[in-house]
């Protein structure tokens, strides 16, 4: 079980919930070369349903959809899933900056500050998938030292699998 008052010496970190959809929307809207290579639509209903899924055989209890804040401000959305696919990988699921924080090494130094925190738990991979053709979140990952793993085809389309060792 992951501590989330210990992923950010930078920002406080927060559960999301139901009522925070309107500032997680704002985020999404304000990255719309994300939505070019996703089928996914940053809907009031589609972000509510992300808010609780999880991946088959994860307990809700094991996913962490969080809020970076700087003040009252949401800078960054992530949503963590602790042990898929398997116990020593954590799976990052989706994480966005808030459009006016990008460009600025703020997304880096998160994505540092959470490996950092769950390479002091044992946790030995960070993964994630990439949308086929997005050169933004492949650059970001690849800049923070993710490498591919490999790449399926879904019925969403392909999705590149990185994967950082901590």
């Amino acid at each position: 079980m992951f501590d989330i008052n210990k992923f950010s010496n930078q920002y406080s970190v927060r559960f999301l919930k139901e009522n925070d959809i309107d500032l997680v929307i704002d985020i999404c809207n304000g990255n719309p070369l994300f939505y070019e290579y996703t089928i996914a639509r940053p809907t009031k209903e589609n972000l509510l349903e992300d808010m609780r899924l999880t991946p088959p055989g994860i307990d809700l209890k094991d996913k962490y959809y969080v809020g970076y804040f700087d003040n009252e401000t949401l800078v960054a959305v992530l949503d963590l899933i602790d042990g898929w696919p398997s116990k020593e990988v954590a799976y990052i699921g989706f994480f966005m900056m808030n459009h006016s924080y990008q460009g600025k090494n703020i997304g880096s130094s998160i994505i540092k500050e959470l490996s950092i925190y769950l390479k002091s738990l044992n946790v030995k991979y960070l993964r994630l998938a990439v949308d086929d053709g997005n050169p933004q979140s492949l650059h970001f990952w690849h800049k923070n030292g993710f490498e591919l793993v490999k790449s399926v085809t879904t019925d969403e389309g392909i999705k590149h699998v990185l994967e950082k060792r901590l």
